[in-house]
């Protein structure tokens, strides 16, 4: 199996406290990866530690062949990427905001256009930041993440607070990046309802720990061996969970 991104026991503690706890997953190349969770299962946490912004308690992780530390710089080379919410400068316009990340990235002018249009904003492009919705916002943020044409693309909620009409749209645009130019997307979310209608695989997080991680037709199959009615996914992912925080509240007991 070819591998873009593998973590290894990767863990990280905060004092007391274990954010992610002996986490290794497994991304294949070219394909669209589903991490799941409830909100403060440690998606984000994970995220950060790929892109560098916080460093390991333990384990490692190797992306494309490189292995972090060694290699961090050249692993960011290789990322787009969009963690929470964007921030761009309001009296700037989008095209303009692109720009300013395309010279910190040193990359070509036409990046900038060619992001822009990857994303659907080309005709929006000189209009002020402050006056896209915030569906157009989360179309700017992640046309910076593309900006380049990444290899690998790391998304944190890209649909978050967004109206049914803006997830629709973000979501398709998640959904042809691979096809349309050979890239490799890990994209966070706490509804498998949305996952579930564009990825290849996903990793179950809960309370910092991995409960599942595999295709979809392998969960289907995992919930039927578990008990779990397998007619709707997100039941199921609800379900593990439910199950997850029961067995952790009896441990704490004993």
């Amino acid at each position: 199996m070819d591998y873009i991104i593998t973590t290894e026991q990767l863990t990280k503690k905060y004092k007391n406290f274990t954010a992610v706890n002996r986490v290794s997953l497994h991304i294949r190349k070219g394909s669209i990866y589903g991490f799941l969770g409830p909100n403060g299962a440690g998606k984000s946490t994970t995220m950060k530690m790929l892109l560098g912004l916080t460093v390991p308690t333990q384990g490692s992780f190797t992306v494309d062949g490189k292995q972090f530390p060694k290699d961090r710089i050249a692993i960011l080379k290789e990322i787009g990427s969009f963690i929470e919410a964007p921030s761009f400068y309001a009296n700037l316009t989008g095209r303009e905001n692109l720009d300013i990340i395309r010279r910190i990235l040193d990359l070509e002018k036409d990046d900038v256009e060619d992001a822009l249009e990857l994303v659907g904003l080309t005709e929006f492009g000189d209009r002020l930041a402050k006056k896209y919705s915030l569906g157009m916002k989360q179309r700017l943020g992640l046309a910076g993440a593309l900006l380049g044409r990444p290899p690998i693309l790391i998304l944190d909620e890209p649909t978050n607070g967004l109206d049914p009409a803006g997830i629709h749209e973000i979501r398709n645009l998640v959904k042809s990046l691979p096809e349309l130019y050979d890239c490799t997307v890990l994209i966070s979310s706490h509804m498998l309802s949305e996952i579930e209608l564009i990825a290849d695989d996903v990793g179950i997080l809960n309370h910092g720990r991995l409960l599942f991680e595999g295709s979809l037709d392998d969960l289907r199959q995992y919930a039927l061996r578990s008990g779990f009615a397998a007619d709707h996914l997100e039941d199921v992912f609800l379900s593990m969970v439910e199950k997850d925080n029961s067995e952790r509240k009896q441990r704490a007991k004993l």
